[in-house]
This record gives structure tokens, C-alpha cells and sequence, in this order.
């Protein structure tokens, strides 16, 4: 009885706190959501139905907001792990005495504030004094010289790329020490029966980390979808003609900029049902590559 009081007296202030911060904005966010709340509160407000979710299917800069966080979310985190693989296992497999140093080369980008991040590879792909369009031109590639994150075709796949570079170095520390934790005495065997080392990566390392790569899959899609509205609020602005636009940057733009509150919050209501989905579409895949 007395440690099921202590129980409940040692829970009693996270819970709280969570129903304050958690819980209580929650349910405010989904009853305005229904409402045309707005920032100046002209008209009062008042209750409208599924209105604002009605116009949010029909217009068509959420729907571009949309099919940008998706293609984010499926190829940010699909390209970030696939690259960390790879660096961990050329830095499991070279022997180098000087792993540790590259260890921390990699990993540095992912300490580095984001803010900081964006702002430096604005300036590598500036279109004229940009160290990307320098390099092709000392190359004489000057053909590919472009302006990267002015142009509606490669605004996007820019911020992507910075995305993966901010991150790839978290994850490859990740799969690094489960690669390391595999029993040498596989890859012995292996070696003995003639399984090159692309042969080996694919039979046994891979098998032996899926359950990892999965979560490390889980982490960067959530990830990406919180540091993607950094990145395009500072790099792009959502820019060009909202090619960068992603579902987070336009709920600020609704709510902070325009005052929609009603319809930002119906936005907010989608994503977190969208995140939620997600959530459980991952987890079952999860449960059965485990199974």
C-alpha cells in the first residue's frame, strides 16, 4: 500500500505537467481547428465544422506543402542511412589508426546548430560566390553552374542534401558500434569459404543490424520532419514558388504570419494524424523485419 501511494505522489507531477503542456493545447488545437479563429479576433469565434478541413483538400499550396514533406520524408532518411552504412563499414573494415579522428569529422556536423548549418550552405550554394558553382568552374564544368536554391527544380533536392549531410554522421556512429558488436568469427568463416566483402556486407552484416538500420529509419523520418522547417525557413524561405515548402513552414505562415489560427490548427490536426499513421506503418514493418 505504501509504495503504491509513493507511486502515484512520485507520478503525479510529470503527469501534470504533461496534461498541462501535452494534453490541454492538444484538444484547444482540435476545437479550434473547427472554428475561423483568427489573430485579431475580429468576429469573435465562432464555430464553422469541417470547413477549414474542406478548403485545406482543395487548396492547392497545402497539397504542394504536402508532396514536398513526403518526398522528404521517403528520401532524406532513405539516402542518410544508405550513406552512414556505408561509412560504417569502410571505417569498420579499413583497420586505420586514425578511425577515431574520421569518427569525429563525421559526426561533427550533427552537433553543429542548425541554424548554423543552414545559414553556411546558403553561402556553398550561392549562385555566384558559392563554393559549389566555384568548383565546377575551376573544374570548366561551368555548364552546371546554378542558382540552387533560387531555382524551383533543385530548391528542394538542395535542402535535402543538407539535410542528409547535417545527419548522416549521427546514424553512422549508431550502425558503427552494431556492426562492431557482430561476432568476428562470421566473417572468419566466411572469408575461409571464398564470400568476398560485398558478399559478406550483404549475408551478414546487414541481417545481423536490420532491427538498428529500422529504428535509425524511424529516428531520421522524424528528424527530418522537425528540421526541415529550420532549413527552409532560412535557406529558402519555402521559395521558389513554394518548391520548398513544407507542411510545418506553411502551418507557421498560416498561424504566426496570417493569423488563421482556425486553419492552422486544422493543418496541425492533419500532421499529427498523418505522424500518428506513420508511427504505426513503422512499427509494423519494424515487427516484421523482426519476425
Amino acid at each position: 500500500m505504501g509504495r503504491a501511494i509513493f507511486t502515484i505522489v512520485a507520478l503525479f507531477p510529470p503527469l501534470v505537467i504533461t496534461i498541462a503542456f501535452l494534453a490541454v493545447p492538444a484538444i484547444r488545437a482540435f476545437f479550434l481547428s473547427f472554428t475561423d479563429a483568427n489573430a485579431l479576433g475580429i468576429g469573435g469565434v465562432d464555430f464553422i465544422g469541417l470547413e477549414n478541413y474542406r478548403y485545406m483538400f482543395s487548396d492547392q499550396v497545402f497539397i504542394k506543402a504536402f508532396v514536398n514533406t513526403l518526398v522528404l520524408l521517403v528520401a532524406v532518411p532513405v539516402v542518410t542511412i544508405a550513406v552512414s552504412l556505408v561509412l560504417a563499414e569502410i571505417l569498420n573494415r579499413s583497420g586505420l589508426k586514425e578511425a577515431a579522428f574520421y569518427r569525429t569529422v563525421f559526426f561533427f556536423p550533427s552537433i553543429i546548430s542548425l541554424t548554423v548549418v543552414a545559414i553556411v550552405w546558403s553561402f556553398i550554394f550561392h549562385p555566384t560566390l558559392g563554393l559549389v558553382n566555384t568548383m565546377l568552374d575551376a573544374l570548366h564544368l561551368s555548364a552546371l553552374k546554378h542558382s540552387w536554391l533560387g531555382d524551383a527544380s533543385t530548391a528542394l533536392a538542395s535542402v535535402g542534401f543538407t539535410l542528409v549531410w547535417q545527419a548522416a554522421g549521427y546514424y553512422m556512429v549508431m550502425l558503427l558500434a552494431a556492426i562492431s558488436s557482430i561476432s568476428r568469427d562470421y566473417y572468419e568463416a566466411a572469408t575461409i569459404d571464398g564470400a568476398s566483402a560485398i558478399r559478406q556486407f550483404f549475408c551478414i552484416t546487414l541481417p545481423e543490424i536490420s532491427g538498428i538500420i529500422i529504428i535509425t529509419l524511424i529516428l531520421s523520418m522524424s528528424g527530418t520532419l522537425n528540421l526541415s522547417f529550420t532549413l527552409t525557413t532560412i535557406m529558402t524561405n519555402g521559395g521558389p514558388n513554394n518548391a520548398s515548402l513544407v507542411l510545418l513552414k506553411y502551418i507557421y505562415n498560416q498561424g504566426m504570419t496570417n493569423g488563421n489560427f482556425g486553419y492552422a490548427m486544422a493543418m496541425t490536426v492533419f500532421t499529427l494524424g498523418f505522424t500518428i499513421i506513420l508511427s504505426i506503418v513503422v512499427q509494423k514493418v519494424q515487427r516484421r523485419a523482426e519476425g
